[in-house]
C-alpha cells in the first residue's frame, strides 16, 4: 500500500451515503485519499482504537448512538486522527457541541461537495499537524530550565512554562488568564514602566527584576523581554524569559562586600597612619606641659587633652586593627583556656539577668593566633550580645572541632578545605533586620545611640578574624537572637578528626529523595551521597517531592527536606509525607535555624535537623544515624 496516501474512515449507518462518497473520492481523486467504512458505532470504536486511519468522517447519526458521543469518546482516549462530523440538517447547536468537544470540522450534507469535502480533509490534517507542532514547541518550553510566559498588553498571562511554575510557585492552571500583579508582587513597578516604554519602541528589552515569589520568598530575575504579533487571538503580546540569578547575586555581594572592605581597608590604613603621626606629637606635648604648666585653668585642660588624643590614638588601632588585623606575635593557643577566662569577665560583669553558659569539645584543637587579639573578638560578640538584651535573656558561647569539605565550600564564598575551630556566640536578643545584616561589618555602622558605640567593634572583629585566615557566618531573626560563627584554621587536626574523616559512613545502595529548590545545593547533595554507595534522587519542591515519594515509596529510605521552599514549603512536605507514609524517616534541612521552626518540624515527627550549609562528613553521619532509628 501506498504510505503517501492519506487514510479515511467513513462511519456512517446508511451505505447510499458511502457509495456516494467512495465515487466521489474514486472519480475525483480527493485530497488522495483511501477510504475505508464501518457501518455501525461498536465497529467505528473498535476501529479507532487501533490508530490506523488519518482521518475520520463520522455521521451523526449512528443508530441508538451518535456521532458526537463517538467524538467524545474517541478523543477522551487519546485519538489525535482529525475527527469530522457530518450532519444532516446544519443544526448549530450540535457544529458547536462539536468543536467544543474537539471536531476539527464539522459539514452539512445536504450541501457536501467533492470539492468541499477535499478543502476540509486537507485542513484538518494541516490543523492538526500545525497543532502537534505546537505542541512539541511547548513541550521544549517546558524542559526549559528559565521561566518562559506570554504576557499580553494587558497583564493577562496568555502561556506559561513549568520553569516558571517552579519559580514562582503557581501552577499553569492558576496563572493563566491572571494578570501578574496577583501573582507575584514587583519592588521596583516604576522599572517595569519604563522597560515596557522601551519594548513598545524597540521591539525588546532587558534587565534585572527583583520579585517575591507566592510563597514570599524573594528573588532576583534576569529578564528578557521580546514583543510577539498574533499570539492568543491577541494583537500584541510578549515573549518573557526569566532566569533565576538570586543565588549569583549573593554569592555577588558577598564577593563586592569583600572588595569594598578591602577597599575601605586600604583607605582607613593609609588614614590611620597619617592620624598616628599627628596624635603622636600632641600627647608628647601635651604630656611635657603637664608637667610644665602651674596655673590651675591649664592643668584642668590638659588632662583632657590627654584623654582624648589617647582615645583617638585607641580609635586609630581599632581602625588598623579592622584593615590589616594589626599582625602580632602568633602562638600556638588553646581556645577552651580563652573562653573560659572570658565566661568569668561575662559572670563579674555582665547583668545578673543574663544568663551564661560554655559547651566547649573536649579534644579541641589549637590555632595559630594572637590571644590578644582574639580575646578582642570573643568580647565584642559577647558586648555585643549583652547590648541586644536589655532585659535579660541567654548568652551561649560553644567551640568544637569542624572539617569543611567541598560541599561547604561551594556553599560559602569564603570557606576553605580543611580542618577548623568554630567558635559559636549565641544570643536570645532583639536580632538583627535583614536589611541592614549585610552592613553590619562595614567600619562606623552601628545602630547604637549617638556616643553609644564608634561603629568599629564588627569591622576590628572582621579584621582580626580574616587576619587569621578564618571567617564568619552570621544568622539573624529579628525579635528571635543572633548567631555568629567564628570559623579558624586548625594548627593540628586531632588524630580522632582524621580517624572519623577516614571511615565516612557509607550507604548500602539505599535510595534518598533529597528535597531543595537550589539546583547546586541538590546536585552536591546528590554527588555526595552517591560517592559514598547511596542512590539519590532530587526534587525541586515540595510538590514534585510528594509525587516522586508516591511513585516510589518503596524504594525511598529517607527523605532530606529544605524547610524554606517555593510552591510548598517544608513543614507542609514533611506533613503530606507523614500522611502517605507515618513511618517514613526525614531529615529536615535550613539555613534559617529558627527554633520555633525546627521544634515544629520535630513536633511532626522529623527524625533530625541539618544546618546549612554542611559538610559531606555532617550529611552521612546524620543519615547514618537516623537510619539506626
Amino acid at each position: 500500500m501506498d504510505n503517501s496516501l492519506i487514510k479515511v474512515l467513513f462511519i456512517d449507518d446508511d451505505e447510499d451515503d458511502y457509495i456516494l462518497t467512495r465515487y466521489w473520492f474514486s472519480e475525483f481523486q480527493v485530497a488522495d485519499c483511501e477510504l475505508e467504512w464501518v457501518n455501525n458505532y461498536e465497529a467505528a470504536r473498535n476501529a479507532i482504537a487501533r490508530h490506523q486511519h488519518d482521518v475520520y468522517l463520522v455521521d451523526y447519526r449512528l443508530g441508538p448512538h451518535n456521532g458526537l458521543e463517538l467524538l467524545r469518546e474517541a478523543i477522551a482516549n487519546g485519538c489525535s486522527s482529525p475527527i469530522i462530523l457530518l450532519t444532516g440538517q446544519g443544526d448549530w447547536e450540535i457544529d458547536i457541541e462539536a468543536m467544543k468537544a474537539g471536531a476539527a470540522d464539522y459539514l452539512e450534507k445536504s450541501q457536501l461537495t467533492a470539492p468541499l469535502l477535499e478543502r476540509s480533509i486537507r485542513y484538518a490534517i494541516e490543523r492538526k499537524q500545525t497543532e502537534q507542532k505546537i505542541r512539541e514547541q511547548a513541550a521544549l518550553l517546558d524542559v526549559a530550565t528559565d521561566a518562559i510566559f506570554v504576557r499580553d498588553l494587558d497583564d493577562k498571562i496568555l502561556f506559561w512554562n513549568k520553569a516558571a511554575e517552579s519559580l514562582y510557585g503557581w501552577k499553569k492552571e492558576e496563572a493563566i488568564h491572571k494578570n501578574t500583579r496577583s501573582l507575584w508582587h514587583e519592588k521596583h513597578p516604576s522599572k517595569v514602566k519604563e522597560a515596557l516604554s522601551v519594548l513598545m519602541k524597540n521591539g525588546s528589552w532587558e534587565g534585572e527584576l527583583q520579585q517575591k515569589t507566592k510563597s514570599g520568598k524573594e528573588i532576583i530575575v534576569e529578564s528578557r523581554w521580546t514583543l510577539v504579533h498574533e499570539f492568543g487571538n491577541k494583537a500584541q503580546s510578549f515573549l518573557v524569559v526569566n532566569t533565576d540569578i538570586t543565588q549569583k547575586k549573593q554569592l555577588e555581594a558577598q564577593f563586592l562586600r569583600a572588595q569594598r572592605l578591602e577597599s575601605i581597608g586600604t583607605l582607613a590604613s593609609g588614614i590611620a597612619h597619617d592620624l598616628n603621626n599627628i596624635l603622636a606629637p600632641i600627647l608628647m606635648t601635651a604630656q611635657l606641659l603637664e608637667a610644665q604648666v602651674h596655673d590651675e585653668r591649664s592643668r584642668r585642660l590638659l588632662p583632657i587633652l590627654i584623654t582624648n588624643t589617647k582615645r583617638g590614638a585607641n580609635l586609630v588601632k581599632q581602625v588598623l586593627s579592622f584593615t590589616r588585623g594589626l599582625e602580632g606575635d602568633r602562638t600556638i593557643l588553646q581556645l577552651k583556656h580563652l573562653i573560659i577566662e572570658i565566661q568569668q569577665v561575662i559572670r563579674e560583669t555582665f547583668p545578673k539577668s543574663i544568663e551564661v553558659s560554655t559547651q566547649i569539645s573536649p579534644n579541641l584543637c589549637t590555632v595559630s593566633g594572637d590571644a590578644t587579639q582574639l580575646h578582642q573578638v570573643l568580647m565584642n560578640l559577647c558586648v555585643n550580645a549583652r547590648d541586644a538584651m536589655p532585659n535579660g535573656g541567654t548568652l551561649k558561647i560553644s567551640a568544637e572541632n569542624f572539617l569543611i569539605d567541598e560541599n561547604y565550600v561551594k556553599m560559602h564564598i569564603e570557606a576553605k578545605v580543611g580542618h577548623h575551630i568554630v567558635i559559636t556566640v549565641t544570643d536570645t536578643g532583639i536580632g538583627i533586620k535583614s536589611e541592614i545584616l549585610d552592613r553590619i561589618f562595614d567600619p562606623f555602622f552601628t545602630t547604637k545611640r549617638l556616643n553609644k558605640g564608634t561603629g568599629l567593634g564588627l569591622s576590628t572583629v572582621l579584621g582580626i578574624i580574616k587576619s587569621h585566615g578564618g571567617f564568619i557566618n552570621v544568622c539573624s531573626e529579628q525579635g528571635k537572637g543572633s548567631q555568629f560563627k567564628v570559623y579558624l584554621p586548625a594548627q593540628e587536626a586531632a588524630e580522632t578528626i582524621e580517624e572519623e574523616d577516614q571511615r565516612l559512613p557509607s550507604g548500602q545502595g539505599e535510595l534518598i529523595l533529597v528535597v531543595d529548590d537550589e539546583a547546586a545545593i541538590r546536585d552536591v547533595t546528590k554527588t555526595s551521597l552517591e560517592s559514598h554507595n547511596y542512590k539519590a534522587m532530587t526534587a525541586c519542591d515540595g510538590i514534585e517531592a510528594i509525587a516522586l515519594y508516591a511513585e516510589h515509596r518503596d524504594e525511598i529510605s529517607l527523605v532530606l527536606t529544605d524547610m524554606v521552599m517555593p510552591s510548598m514549603d517544608g513543614i507542609t512536605t514533611i506533613r503530606t509525607l507523614r500522611k502517605i507514609n507515618p513511618d517514613v524517616k526525614i531529615i529536615a534541612v535550613s539555613g534559617m535555624t529558627s527554633t520555633d521552626k525546627v521544634n515544629t518540624a520535630y513536633d511532626m515527627g522529623i527524625k533530625a535537623f541539618l544546618s546549612k550549609p554542611y559538610t559531606a562528613s555532617q550529611l552521612l553521619q546524620i543519615i547514618s544515624t537516623v537510619q539506626k532509628i
